[in-house]
């Protein structure tokens, strides 16, 4: 009989460990880190504890750059991870990589538990979706460049922290009052292409590229000739010569001049508020972008930057049930919500939105709601976003030609020329080559 029971046991230990190993793995890329790889973590966590049919591998791939390349040259060496977060910029790329993606909605139709465009921001979709309106990619960490100012720098310099900047010449200004007080720093901007050229366009309304910014068509092309561009560039330019505009490199290498306390005033993506409130050691203004008050129609929207989430094709279908099951969990109105809360990316649902607002959260948090705002606007053909192929690399060309603008090297008109001659000869190769 004792034998009897201990063979039972036994059998009843192998059957647990088979069933603990029948679990669906999900290999999910991404480029979070600091106190938002801390996030991207608990949220996978959440769900691998919540549920016992899949467990999601999260994995730091590097910089949005590093992990979209990785994640090519996986697929094409036949090892691709199931998830892969790629920046808003590699959209076009992504969506015009025939046969290496799964159309999210169409994956989640087939799983039996649709992910529709129609629950998300409009803006957000609007973004993610091909021409027939269906999502291609999952919208998660959607982010919208916005104002940040250090308040006790302000109080010091004699400054209202109640009433930041609104216009370029008040920044201007304000970057004199902060200097003289003893700041190193005036101001300072993260993603000098997306904020000061791709950003700056939308919320002036006027073009960035031709074919309605991309999305009209393969044969777009940069429309930098506008001279409100030059004015722009030219004023940086001044601000830059005279001190109280600092440049800190591309990417978000500038965060660390504002979160360190050099410089008083900040222009980055809402997705560094969490970042920001963990290092910075002061109290944190946020407020909507600067703008030139004498170009018609100026503030009009910003553009969606952040990333979404792509599926690789050629998984089996009960990876992608998983996946599905995930995006589902992550899109939840309170994860969205809670996201949102926590990092200062934007509420990517439309239930998230609202949750959010029925708790209080703006109330309880100035200036968190100003992403949303700043997105909540009916689109013109020139602000609904950008989507061009080699995105990416017309950001590196742009981030070089400004470089040279604002240390005095090359005049803004001249820098602008550059920019279009090299980015529009990316244009016409990636039109060739997509289709």
């Amino acid at each position: 009989m004792q034998a009897k029971l201990i063979a039972l046991s036994f059998a009843g230990l192998v059957a647990g460990i088979g069933t603990a190993h029948a679990a669906t793995d999900i290999t999910f890329w991404h480029s979070m880190e600091g106190a938002l790889g801390e996030r991207v973590n608990a949220l996978v966590g959440e769900f691998n504890a919540g549920q016992s049919d899949y467990v999601v591998k999260a994995v730091y791939k590097g910089a949005y750059g590093e992990s979209m390349n990785a994640g090519i040259a996986a697929f094409r060496a036949g090892n691709a991870p199931d998830i892969l977060q790629v920046f808003e910029v590699g959209t076009a790329t992504m969506m015009y990589a025939k046969g290496a993606v799964q159309p999210v909605q169409e994956m989640s139709e087939k799983a039996g538990d649709p992910i529709r465009a129609s629950d998300f921001l409009g803006a957000v979709a609007g973004y993610y979706s091909s021409p027939d309106g269906k999502l291609v990619s999952m919208p998660f960490n959607s982010s919208t460049p916005v104002f940040y100012y250090n308040k006790d720098a302000f109080k010091k310099a004699g400054l209202d922290p109640d009433h930041p900047p609104k216009t370029w010449p008040e920044v201007h200004e304000a970057g004199k009052k902060l200097r003289a007080a003893g700041m190193e720093c005036g101001y300072t901007t993260g993603w000098p292409a997306w904020i000061q050229l791709e950003t700056f366009a939308a919320w002036h309304n006027v073009p960035y590229a031709s074919q309605d910014n991309g999305f009209g068509g393969l044969n777009a092309r940069l429309k930098l000739e506008d001279p409100v561009f030059a004015k722009h560039l030219g004023y940086l330019a001044m601000m830059a010569k005279e001190g109280t505009f600092t440049y800190g490199g591309r990417g978000d290498a500038p965060n660390a001049l504002f979160t360190s306390g050099k410089c008083g005033m900040f222009t980055g993506s809402s997705g560094s508020r969490a970042n920001i409130l963990k290092t910075g050691a002061f109290e944190l203004g946020i407020s909507s972008l600067p703008y030139h008050a004498d170009v018609p129609g100026a503030p009009q929207n910003t553009i969606i930057g952040g990333a979404s989430l792509w599926v690789f094709a050629r998984k089996s279908p009960e990876v992608q049930k998983g996946v599905t099951k995930f995006f589902k969990f992550i899109s939840s109105p309170e994860k969205a919500a809670q996201w949102h809360q926590q990092t200062g990316y934007v509420p990517v649902t439309k239930e998230g939105y609202e949750l959010t607002r029925k708790s209080g959260f703006y109330d309880k948090n100035p200036g968190t709601i100003i992403a949303v705002q700043q997105l909540d606007a009916a689109t013109t053909e020139n602000s609904r976003g950008i989507r061009l192929g080699f995105l990416p690399q017309i950001r590196e060309i742009e981030d070089g030609e400004m470089e040279k603008i604002f240390s005095g090297q090359l005049t803004a008109e001249a820098g602008l020329a550059n920019m279009a001659r090299r980015g529009n000869e990316l244009l016409e190769r990636f039109e060739k080559s997509a289709r």
